[in-house]
């Protein structure tokens, strides 16, 4: 953390004029823990090491965000505050969660739900983060609400969230009104439509906004007389949009944080906003369609499990795999580059369909219907495992279509440690919870979970008595006022 910043965060907070609220004790020995960082690597490896995050988001866009800015390595703790069980000290971007007294965030409670009646969802997306319950919406006390999260914001680097456009500046908490105390704030801001433009009141769904930037268009199965959509469009059973959003926001907040160091230097504050619409992070990831309409006049449809332009890259089907004899198989080939489809060919035993005819990728376009056929005629009467091995070892890329189930027990998975266990409970009770690690691996960088999605106001009295320096007392006040949860 540079010096303004520090300076800034640990200077002596007095005389906040709340009702019942008085002066705030200093942030310096706040924390009475003594950790040290695994001797594998330095305590200051992670580029968001000292970095505070105050995350008001919920459900998805916002906190796939802030999941991916707690990116840390593990810490050997000596002691433990009796409170927490965490750790004094923060190794990447530190994310303190807001959320509403009660029923926390939505996503709590979404799909699965575990024995304790939580999401294991929920339990990974909000990893490595700080619960703190405050109530922003009932009418009584909404101002002492707001007036925490300010002080929260006041002592953070980013405020991360994604409601509607100008729910912020309602509650007095937009830039306009905490840029003047905190000058050096970014506010990462995540909605459907951006924070300005005419859709920009709209509600941000990523269904409604997945079909709004044309990618709901190009999936599904193309009809054969028109080449636009047979029957409604295929959705991916997730919600890319959101995940999507999530990662241009990350990146984005970097980007912002990059900045001010650089404005920082220069002597001016650097704080500034980031404005993630999913909308336009999904339009971000559909490559030429957008010059490919207007130099050419061409509307990209769907084209069911191939993609348009390149043969061959499909889905082709097999016989039953011995691991799942019940189930139907298939198989990814991406054999499009010209070396690579003249030594599947030869695989295959149709040699007839190499030559000049089919020496280069537009030729191959022109006959896709008989090279898709004369693939998937090979391909069904054989087993996933029999067309691996024979592609493989002639250096076709290929792979089977994977279940959950596969992509957890599989070895590269388990090599790679990209799924850790993360305990769920108190040390004499509960349970694991497989979740994928935090990627990408950084060299050097030990990035593994510290402790799973919290239970709701886990850490209110560590943020805001022991951080913010309320007394017991106002904490208690405040607790049975229903501003914050108990």
């Amino acid at each position: 953390m540079n010096s303004q910043a520090a300076r800034f965060l640990f200077k002596r907070k007095a005389h906040v004029n709340w009702k019942g609220i008085a002066s705030l004790k200093p942030i310096v020995g706040a924390r009475n823990l003594s950790i040290r960082a695994d001797s594998s690597s330095a305590s200051g490896d992670l580029p968001l090491a000292g970095v505070r995050v105050l995350e008001l988001g919920q459900v998805i866009a916002g906190p796939f965000c802030g999941q991916l800015l707690g990116y840390v390595k593990r810490v050997i703790w000596e002691s433990t505050d009796t409170a927490g069980g965490f750790p004094n000290r923060h190794y990447g971007a530190e994310i303190i969660k807001v959320e509403p007294p009660t029923t926390g965030d939505p996503l709590r409670v979404w799909r699965e739900l575990d024995v304790d009646g939580v999401s294991p969802w929920w339990r990974s997306i909000s990893r490595n983060k700080k619960s703190v319950t405050i109530d922003l919406r009932q009418e009584e006390g909404r101002q002492t609400s707001y007036r925490l999260v300010k002080r929260l914001a006041l002592q953070s680097d980013v405020l991360l969230e994604n409601f509607k456009p100008g729910t912020l500046e309602k509650w007095g908490l937009g830039p306009s009104d905490l840029h003047p105390s905190n000058p050096s704030l970014i506010f990462t801001r995540v909605s459907g439509y951006g924070q300005t433009g005419p859709w920009s009141s709209r509600p941000g769904y990523a269904s409604v906004c997945e079909a709004e930037s044309g990618f709901r268009y190009i999936n599904g199965l193309p009809d054969p007389e028109t080449g636009s959509l047979s029957g409604p469009p295929v959705r991916p059973n997730i919600s890319l949009g959101d995940s999507v959003a999530g990662l241009h926001a990350a990146f984005g907040t970097v980007l912002a944080l990059l900045s001010r160091n650089a404005k920082q230097a220069a002597g001016s504050a650097g704080g500034q906003t980031v404005d993630v619409s999913i909308y336009e992070s999904m339009i971000n990831l559909m490559e030429g369609i957008i010059p490919e309409y207007d130099r050419k006049g061409k509307i990209r449809g769907p084209s069911g499990s191939s993609v348009t332009g390149i043969v061959p890259t499909n889905a082709y089907p097999c016989l039953p795999s011995p691991s799942a004899p019940d189930e139907p198989s298939y198989i990814v080939i991406g054999a499009n580059a010209d070396s690579i489809y003249n030594r599947m060919m030869k695989a295959l035993g149709r040699e007839d369909l190499v030559g000049p005819n089919y020496a280069h990728n537009h030729h191959r376009v022109e006959r896709q219907t008989e090279i898709e056929e004369a693939i998937r005629d090979w391909t069904k009467r054989r087993t996933p495992e029999q067309v691996e091995e024979i592609l493989r070892d002639v250096g076709v890329p290929c792979g089977r279509v994977f279940s959950v189930k596969e992509v957890v027990e599989n070895p590269h998975t388990q090599a790679r440690g990209l799924v850790e266990d993360v305990w769920v409970g108190s040390e004499e009770k509960g349970w694991n919870v497989k979740m994928a690690k935090v990627t990408p691996v950084l060299e050097g960088c030990d990035a593994r979970t510290r402790w799973a999605g919290p239970e709701l106001g886990q850490h209110n009295h560590e943020v805001l008595v022991k951080e913010l320096g309320l007394s017991e007392e106002e904490l208690h006040v405040l607790q049975e006022k229903g501003v914050v949860g108990q």
